[in-house]
Order: C-alpha cells, then structure tokens, then sequence
C-alpha cells in the first residue's frame, strides 16, 4: 500500500514530466518582411523587449531561422497563427 507521502513524490514526477515537452516557436528568414515588421511582430506577440526582437531579427536574417520562444504547444500555438497571420513564416518544432 502506497502512503501519501510516495503517492505526492509520484505526482511530482508525473508533473515534471508534462512540463518536459518543450517545444520551440521557429521564425524563419523570407525576402518579403522587413526587419522593423518582424521585430515589431516579436515585441507584439512574443512580449519580447526591443533587445531581444532584434537579436532574434539579426539571427533570423543570418541564420535562416531563429528559436524565438519555448514552451508548451497549447502556449505556442496561438503565439504561431498571429506571426503567421502577420505575413512571417513560423513553425512549432
């Protein structure tokens, strides 16, 4: 018989777990965006601040894509259809 205590630590890890499946929101480079649309577009829907937007922009630009955000799919999701309903091509990986 389990007591309280092992079925809490089970709990714990089962929490854990769930909160393990990271996934990335990918930002990816086009010839259409302009730098200020997608930095705008960062700051707007990802909450970053103006240093973080253009870092992601600049390693956008260079790169071909940039991990702008990480979380959990029901949180990237939306975040994924306004970037994408602003013209930029993201993925959820």
């Amino acid at each position: 018989m389990k007591t309280s205590h092992q079925e809490q630590e089970l709990i714990d890890v089962l929490e854990v777990i769930d909160v393990t499946d990271v996934k990335d929101l990918i930002v990816f480079n086009d010839d259409f965006n302009t730098f200020d649309h997608v930095i705008q577009t960062l700051i707007r829907v990802c909450k970053h601040t103006t240093e973080q937007a253009e870092q992601c922009t600049w390693l956008i630009h260079y790169k071909g894509k940039c991990a702008v955000k990480s979380g959990a799919m029901d949180e990237l999701k939306p975040m994924r259809e306004a970037i994408c309903d602003a013209g930029i091509d993201a993925r959820i990986v």
